[in-house]
Protein backbone atom coordinates (compact mmCIF):
# COMPACT_ATOMS: atom_id res chain seq x y z
CA UNK A 1 0.00 0.00 0.00
CA UNK A 2 1.34 3.48 -1.44
CA UNK A 3 0.32 6.40 0.39
CA UNK A 4 1.32 9.91 -0.76
CA UNK A 5 2.03 13.16 1.39
CA UNK A 6 1.59 16.70 0.13
CA UNK A 7 0.67 20.35 0.80
CA UNK A 8 -1.22 22.78 -1.25
CA UNK A 9 -1.81 26.58 -1.21
CA UNK A 10 -5.86 27.39 -2.02
CA UNK A 11 -6.09 31.13 -2.74
CA UNK A 12 -9.18 32.94 -0.37
CA UNK A 13 -9.94 36.16 -1.53
CA UNK A 14 -11.66 37.55 1.91
CA UNK A 15 -9.78 38.13 5.37
CA UNK A 16 -12.80 37.52 7.66
CA UNK A 17 -12.85 33.73 6.81
CA UNK A 18 -11.54 32.13 9.97
CA UNK A 19 -7.98 30.52 10.10
CA UNK A 20 -6.64 32.26 6.97
CA UNK A 21 -3.37 33.84 6.79
CA UNK A 22 -0.53 34.84 4.44
CA UNK A 23 1.09 32.58 2.48
CA UNK A 24 4.63 32.19 1.13
CA UNK A 25 3.87 32.84 -2.15
CA UNK A 26 2.40 36.47 -1.48
CA UNK A 27 -0.89 35.00 -1.65
CA UNK A 28 -3.38 34.28 1.26
CA UNK A 29 -5.73 31.80 2.45
CA UNK A 30 -5.63 28.33 3.80
CA UNK A 31 -2.90 25.43 3.24
CA UNK A 32 -4.45 22.14 3.79
CA UNK A 33 -2.52 18.82 3.59
CA UNK A 34 -3.37 15.41 2.45
CA UNK A 35 -2.52 12.02 2.65
CA UNK A 36 -3.55 9.92 -0.74
CA UNK A 37 -4.05 6.36 -1.92
CA UNK A 38 -1.73 6.25 -4.80
CA UNK A 39 -3.29 3.17 -6.59
CA UNK A 40 -7.02 5.14 -6.24
CA UNK A 41 -6.05 8.39 -6.09
CA UNK A 42 -8.77 9.09 -3.27
CA UNK A 43 -7.59 11.15 -0.48
CA UNK A 44 -7.81 9.66 2.71
CA UNK A 45 -7.01 12.33 5.10
CA UNK A 46 -6.82 16.03 4.91
CA UNK A 47 -5.98 18.73 7.60
CA UNK A 48 -6.76 22.50 6.58
CA UNK A 49 -4.93 24.57 8.07
CA UNK A 50 -3.63 28.25 7.43
CA UNK A 51 -1.93 29.75 4.51
CA UNK A 52 1.66 30.32 6.84
CA UNK A 53 1.88 26.77 7.75
CA UNK A 54 4.77 24.89 6.94
CA UNK A 55 4.61 21.88 4.48
CA UNK A 56 7.29 20.48 6.69
CA UNK A 57 5.63 20.46 9.91
CA UNK A 58 6.48 16.84 11.26
CA UNK A 59 3.33 17.16 13.97
CA UNK A 60 0.95 17.83 10.59
CA UNK A 61 2.37 15.08 8.47
CA UNK A 62 2.67 12.47 11.18
CA UNK A 63 -0.93 13.52 12.05
CA UNK A 64 -2.61 13.45 8.61
CA UNK A 65 -0.94 9.87 8.18
CA UNK A 66 -2.10 8.83 11.34
CA UNK A 67 -6.11 9.61 9.80
CA UNK A 68 -5.11 7.94 6.61
CA UNK A 69 -3.52 4.96 8.22
CA UNK A 70 -6.66 4.58 10.67
CA UNK A 71 -9.22 4.75 7.24
CA UNK A 72 -7.89 1.85 5.49
CA UNK A 73 -9.20 -1.82 5.96
CA UNK A 74 -8.28 -3.83 9.15
CA UNK A 75 -5.73 -5.84 7.92
CA UNK A 76 -4.11 -3.78 6.20
CA UNK A 77 -3.64 -1.23 8.61
CA UNK A 78 -3.07 -3.69 11.64
CA UNK A 79 0.69 -3.33 13.11
CA UNK A 80 1.18 0.32 11.48
CA UNK A 81 0.17 2.27 15.05
CA UNK A 82 3.11 4.08 16.52
CA UNK A 83 5.46 1.15 18.16
CA UNK A 84 3.51 -1.73 17.09
CA UNK A 85 5.62 -4.89 16.89
CA UNK A 86 7.12 -5.72 13.09
CA UNK A 87 5.25 -9.42 13.69
CA UNK A 88 1.88 -7.95 13.54
CA UNK A 89 2.01 -6.51 10.01
CA UNK A 90 0.20 -8.03 7.85
CA UNK A 91 0.77 -5.54 4.76
CA UNK A 92 2.86 -3.31 4.00
CA UNK A 93 2.96 0.18 3.88
CA UNK A 94 5.06 2.75 2.77
CA UNK A 95 4.87 6.63 2.69
CA UNK A 96 6.28 8.93 -0.06
CA UNK A 97 6.90 12.70 0.42
CA UNK A 98 8.87 15.59 -1.11
CA UNK A 99 11.51 17.60 0.41
CA UNK A 100 8.97 18.64 2.98
CA UNK A 101 9.39 14.78 4.42
CA UNK A 102 13.23 14.99 4.22
CA UNK A 103 14.31 14.72 7.92
CA UNK A 104 15.68 11.92 9.97
CA UNK A 105 13.34 12.30 12.85
CA UNK A 106 10.00 12.39 10.67
CA UNK A 107 11.39 8.88 8.78
CA UNK A 108 11.99 7.42 12.11
CA UNK A 109 8.59 8.14 13.15
CA UNK A 110 7.32 6.45 10.09
CA UNK A 111 9.56 3.78 10.95
CA UNK A 112 8.14 3.43 14.17
CA UNK A 113 4.78 2.81 12.51
CA UNK A 114 6.03 -0.36 10.77
CA UNK A 115 5.80 2.31 7.37
CA UNK A 116 8.82 2.71 4.70
CA UNK A 117 9.44 5.96 3.41
CA UNK A 118 10.98 7.31 0.08
CA UNK A 119 11.42 11.08 0.79
CA UNK A 120 12.93 13.76 -1.58
CA UNK A 121 16.66 14.50 -0.67
CA UNK A 122 17.33 18.16 -0.18
CA UNK A 123 20.91 19.63 -0.96
CA UNK A 124 23.97 19.55 1.92
CA UNK A 125 27.35 19.62 2.41
CA UNK A 126 27.36 15.90 2.65
CA UNK A 127 25.08 15.30 -0.18
CA UNK A 128 27.23 17.81 -2.81
CA UNK A 129 30.47 15.92 -1.47
CA UNK A 130 28.78 12.41 -2.26
CA UNK A 131 27.63 13.68 -6.19
CA UNK A 132 31.17 15.42 -6.66
CA UNK A 133 32.58 12.14 -5.88
CA UNK A 134 30.01 9.97 -7.81
CA UNK A 135 30.00 12.47 -11.18
CA UNK A 136 33.39 11.33 -12.45
CA UNK A 137 32.72 7.58 -11.67
CA UNK A 138 30.60 5.99 -14.72
CA UNK A 139 30.53 2.83 -13.48
CA UNK A 140 27.89 3.79 -10.68
CA UNK A 141 25.76 5.18 -13.63
CA UNK A 142 22.89 3.17 -15.04
CA UNK A 143 19.95 4.30 -17.31
CA UNK A 144 17.09 5.66 -16.14
CA UNK A 145 13.93 4.24 -16.63
CA UNK A 146 10.57 5.98 -17.33
CA UNK A 147 7.00 4.83 -15.09
CA UNK A 148 6.18 3.13 -18.57
CA UNK A 149 9.72 0.42 -18.26
CA UNK A 150 11.50 2.33 -21.01
CA UNK A 151 14.87 3.46 -20.99
CA UNK A 152 15.15 7.46 -20.67
CA UNK A 153 17.52 9.16 -22.95
CA UNK A 154 20.40 10.98 -21.04
CA UNK A 155 19.33 9.63 -17.90
CA UNK A 156 20.70 7.88 -15.19
CA UNK A 157 20.64 6.83 -12.00
CA UNK A 158 23.68 5.82 -9.19
CA UNK A 159 23.30 4.60 -5.26
CA UNK A 160 25.21 6.82 -3.25
CA UNK A 161 25.09 5.43 -0.09
CA UNK A 162 28.00 4.78 0.72
CA UNK A 163 29.07 7.54 0.12
CA UNK A 164 27.01 9.93 3.15
CA UNK A 165 26.56 9.36 6.61
CA UNK A 166 23.49 7.83 7.69
CA UNK A 167 24.08 6.73 11.03
CA UNK A 168 21.02 9.52 11.81
CA UNK A 169 18.69 7.58 9.80
CA UNK A 170 17.05 4.99 10.00
CA UNK A 171 18.29 1.44 9.31
CA UNK A 172 18.75 0.59 5.97
CA UNK A 173 18.49 4.27 4.44
CA UNK A 174 19.68 5.05 1.11
CA UNK A 175 20.44 7.53 -0.83
CA UNK A 176 19.26 7.24 -4.44
CA UNK A 177 20.40 9.90 -7.29
CA UNK A 178 19.43 10.71 -10.52
CA UNK A 179 20.86 12.72 -13.12
CA UNK A 180 19.05 14.24 -16.29
CA UNK A 181 20.57 16.59 -18.75
CA UNK A 182 20.46 19.99 -18.24
CA UNK A 183 17.43 21.98 -20.05
CA UNK A 184 15.91 25.26 -19.89
CA UNK A 185 13.85 25.85 -17.18
CA UNK A 186 15.05 22.92 -14.94
CA UNK A 187 14.61 22.77 -11.38
CA UNK A 188 17.14 23.81 -8.67
CA UNK A 189 19.55 20.95 -8.46
CA UNK A 190 21.44 19.01 -5.80
CA UNK A 191 25.16 20.07 -7.23
CA UNK A 192 25.81 22.81 -9.03
CA UNK A 193 27.01 20.98 -12.98
CA UNK A 194 27.46 22.15 -16.39
CA UNK A 195 26.02 19.16 -17.66
CA UNK A 196 23.44 17.48 -15.81
CA UNK A 197 20.83 17.75 -12.92
CA UNK A 198 20.88 15.92 -9.62
CA UNK A 199 18.04 15.18 -8.53
CA UNK A 200 17.49 12.35 -4.83
CA UNK A 201 15.89 10.89 -2.53
CA UNK A 202 16.28 8.67 0.51
CA UNK A 203 14.37 5.50 0.96
CA UNK A 204 14.17 2.34 3.15
CA UNK A 205 12.64 0.21 0.34
CA UNK A 206 14.85 -2.49 -1.33
CA UNK A 207 15.32 -3.31 -4.71
CA UNK A 208 18.02 -1.94 -7.52
CA UNK A 209 18.37 2.18 -8.22
CA UNK A 210 17.19 2.41 -10.95
CA UNK A 211 13.50 0.44 -9.58
CA UNK A 212 13.49 2.76 -6.41
CA UNK A 213 13.99 5.98 -8.71
CA UNK A 214 10.90 4.93 -10.86
CA UNK A 215 8.95 4.11 -7.91
CA UNK A 216 9.77 7.48 -6.37
CA UNK A 217 9.08 9.51 -9.48
CA UNK A 218 5.66 7.98 -9.26
CA UNK A 219 4.93 10.42 -6.35
CA UNK A 220 4.44 12.86 -8.67
CA UNK A 221 0.89 11.24 -9.30
CA UNK A 222 -0.39 13.79 -6.05
CA UNK A 223 -0.37 16.51 -8.50
CA UNK A 224 -3.44 15.23 -10.17
CA UNK A 225 -4.89 14.29 -7.36
CA UNK A 226 -4.61 17.78 -5.43
CA UNK A 227 -5.86 19.19 -9.09
CA UNK A 228 -8.48 16.85 -9.16
CA UNK A 229 -9.44 18.38 -5.71
CA UNK A 230 -9.61 21.82 -6.86
CA UNK A 231 -11.85 21.53 -9.61
CA UNK A 232 -14.30 19.29 -6.85
CA UNK A 233 -14.98 22.35 -4.65
CA UNK A 234 -11.40 23.07 -3.18
CA UNK A 235 -10.80 26.47 -3.95
CA UNK A 236 -14.07 27.44 -2.87
CA UNK A 237 -14.11 27.74 0.72
CA UNK A 238 -17.61 29.73 1.17
CA UNK A 239 -18.01 30.27 5.11
CA UNK A 240 -16.28 32.19 7.61
CA UNK A 241 -16.28 29.73 10.23
CA UNK A 242 -13.49 27.31 10.60
CA UNK A 243 -15.40 24.36 11.39
CA UNK A 244 -17.60 24.96 8.81
CA UNK A 245 -14.37 24.91 5.88
CA UNK A 246 -13.19 22.13 7.56
CA UNK A 247 -16.60 20.21 6.88
CA UNK A 248 -16.49 21.96 3.57
CA UNK A 249 -12.99 19.77 2.72
CA UNK A 250 -14.31 16.96 4.25
CA UNK A 251 -17.34 16.82 1.83
CA UNK A 252 -15.02 18.19 -1.55
CA UNK A 253 -12.58 15.21 -0.41
CA UNK A 254 -15.23 12.47 -0.49
CA UNK A 255 -16.85 13.54 -3.43
CA UNK A 256 -14.27 13.47 -4.86
CA UNK A 257 -13.71 9.83 -3.31
CA UNK A 258 -16.79 8.83 -4.78
CA UNK A 259 -16.16 9.87 -8.29
CA UNK A 260 -13.21 8.62 -8.50
CA UNK A 261 -14.46 4.88 -7.12
CA UNK A 262 -17.09 5.49 -10.11
CA UNK A 263 -14.55 6.04 -12.83
CA UNK A 264 -12.62 2.67 -11.85
CA UNK A 265 -15.65 0.51 -11.55
CA UNK A 266 -17.75 1.93 -14.03
CA UNK A 267 -15.78 3.75 -16.68
CA UNK A 268 -13.59 2.46 -19.53
CA UNK A 269 -10.61 3.61 -21.29
CA UNK A 270 -9.74 7.68 -20.69
CA UNK A 271 -12.81 8.43 -18.72
CA UNK A 272 -11.72 6.00 -15.88
CA UNK A 273 -8.62 8.67 -15.46
CA UNK A 274 -10.36 11.54 -17.09
CA UNK A 275 -10.57 15.43 -14.76
CA UNK A 276 -13.64 16.05 -13.43
CA UNK A 277 -14.09 18.90 -16.26
CA UNK A 278 -14.06 16.31 -19.15
CA UNK A 279 -16.96 14.00 -17.18
CA UNK A 280 -19.13 17.20 -16.57
CA UNK A 281 -18.87 17.72 -20.32
CA UNK A 282 -18.86 14.02 -21.43
CA UNK A 283 -21.04 12.49 -18.47
CA UNK A 284 -22.90 14.50 -16.29
CA UNK A 285 -24.34 17.19 -18.75
CA UNK A 286 -25.21 14.38 -21.26
CA UNK A 287 -29.10 14.90 -22.03
CA UNK A 288 -31.37 12.04 -21.75
CA UNK A 289 -34.19 10.06 -19.75
CA UNK A 290 -33.91 6.65 -17.49
CA UNK A 291 -37.23 4.91 -18.17
CA UNK A 292 -38.41 1.71 -16.06
CA UNK A 293 -40.70 -0.50 -18.37
CA UNK A 294 -41.78 -4.19 -18.07
CA UNK A 295 -38.79 -4.29 -15.11
CA UNK A 296 -36.78 -2.66 -17.27
CA UNK A 297 -34.13 0.30 -17.00
CA UNK A 298 -34.05 2.01 -20.25
CA UNK A 299 -31.91 5.08 -21.02
CA UNK A 300 -32.83 7.34 -23.48
CA UNK A 301 -29.89 9.29 -24.81
CA UNK A 302 -30.43 12.22 -28.35
CA UNK A 303 -29.51 10.52 -31.55
CA UNK A 304 -25.97 10.54 -32.82
CA UNK A 305 -25.01 11.74 -28.99
CA UNK A 306 -21.08 11.64 -29.26
CA UNK A 307 -20.29 10.61 -26.04
CA UNK A 308 -23.36 7.74 -26.34
CA UNK A 309 -21.14 4.76 -25.90
CA UNK A 310 -19.45 5.73 -23.13
CA UNK A 311 -22.27 6.44 -20.58
CA UNK A 312 -23.84 3.21 -21.95
CA UNK A 313 -21.31 1.08 -20.67
CA UNK A 314 -20.94 2.59 -17.55
CA UNK A 315 -24.51 1.93 -16.78
CA UNK A 316 -23.92 -1.61 -18.36
CA UNK A 317 -20.89 -2.06 -15.70
CA UNK A 318 -22.93 -0.59 -13.10
CA UNK A 319 -25.89 -3.26 -13.87
CA UNK A 320 -22.69 -5.97 -13.69
CA UNK A 321 -22.01 -4.73 -9.90
CA UNK A 322 -25.52 -4.57 -8.79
Amino acid sequence: MVLDLDASLVEVHSENKEGTAATYKRGFGFAPMFCFADATGEALAARLRPGNATANSIADQLAVLDEAIAQLPAEVRRGHRRNNRARRVQRDIVVRADSAGCSATLCAEFAARNVGFAVVARTSPAVKAAISIAAVDETRWQPARTQAGEVRDGASVAELTDLVDLSAWPAGTRLIVRREPLHPGAQTSLFPHLEFRFWGHYTDQSGTAVDADVFMRGHAHVEDHIKRLKASGLERFPFADLDANKAWLAIVCAGADLVRWFQLLCLNAALAKAEPKTLRWQLWHSPGRVVRRARRTIVRLLDDWPHAAALLAGYRNIAALT
